[in-house]
């Protein structure tokens, strides 16, 4: 059987990392299993309290926030698994979801990462991720597949190639990151599990979605509280997206079409709603981009 290693990242979610944990444990997989838990600058730290839930467990603790993608790359580094699997920490699993998401990737060699259905923890007949379509990269816009469908059945038997995985739950072999590479750090939040299915995609690895099996992830339906982090954030991060992954006569149209016309309407919708405080942080996600034109790490952050 192949080695398996889940990896997970915290940020002072102390009851969720429990019952993580605990949905860890109920799995029957064949395969032998190790979890890797990145505690990621969290202000208070459980170590005793999750190993008497999960013995074995590998924990890494980092004295500051390194952002998803540095988290998950300090948790790659230790990992020992053939196969890694990077949950998020406020999922759920399902018993059979390992074994599947190996036995896709042992049946075809091409896939590269690998995403299972994903379905609302509060809302379990709700569907959150059935796969992604393809980026349109003027926009930097894609559609999220099945996303807020009733769950009839209608993915179970899916296995397929699709656009992205979904940052909640991704399965890949450690070989293929010495050709791949780890997650790009700078990106801190948001868009970084884009960027590294583009730099599978361009290892030649397919990026795969399976509705055989499926996870249940506690994140609120509805949009989410607007935030001067997610603000900054999915401001930045949108066009590093397209700086990183495209040439540069679709940044610059892409630019124009962001900045004149996107951000605008962010900052009139901001202000129509009272949000002020908001307007500075579109602002500076832009002027980072023109600050860090070049090659740049960003592995840390303070507002």
């Amino acid at each position: 059987m192949n080695p398996v290693s889940i990896i997970t990242v915290n940020f002072n979610q102390h009851q969720v990392n429990i019952d993580f944990l605990k949905s860890v444990k109920s799995s029957n997989s064949k395969h032998p299993l190790e979890v890797v838990f990145v505690d990621n600058g969290s202000l208070v730290e459980h170590e005793m309290e999750y190993k008497q839930i999960y013995p074995e467990l590998v924990y890494i603790r980092s004295d500051k926030n390194l952002g998803f993608a540095g988290g998950n790359n300090l948790g790659i580094h230790a990992a020992k698994g053939k196969y890694l699997l990077l949950l998020n920490n406020d999922t759920e699993i399902t018993t059979n979801l390992i074994d599947v998401l190996v036995d896709e990737m042992e049946a075809n060699p091409e896939i590269g990462l690998i995403s299972p259905l994903i379905l609302y923890y509060d809302e379990p007949n709700t569907i959150q991720y059935a796969g992604f379509s393809e980026m349109n990269y003027l926009t930097c816009r894609n559609e999220g597949i099945g996303n807020m469908q009733t769950n009839n059945g209608q993915y179970d038997q899916d296995s397929r190639e699709t656009g992205y995985c979904h940052g909640a739950a991704m399965m890949c072999r450690k070989s293929d990151l010495e050709n791949v590479g780890l997650m790009a750090e700078e990106f801190f939040l948001y868009y970084e599990e884009l960027d590294w299915c583009e730099k599978f995609k361009k290892a030649e690895k397919k990026i795969w979605f399976t509705g055989k099996t499926k996870i249940y992830h506690k994140e609120s339906m509805s949009v989410g509280k607007e935030s001067k982090i997610k603000t900054y954030f999915m401001t930045r991060n949108r066009m590093l997206f397209i700086r990183r992954n495209t040439g540069f006569l679709n940044t610059i149209c892409f630019s124009l079409y962001f900045i004149f016309l996107v951000c605008t309407r962010d900052v009139l919708a901001y202000l129509s709603k009272g949000r002020k405080d908001l307007v500075k942080w579109v602002y500076k996600g832009v002027l980072w981009n023109f600050a860090h034109s070049k090659n740049s790490k960003n592995l840390g952050f303070k507002i």
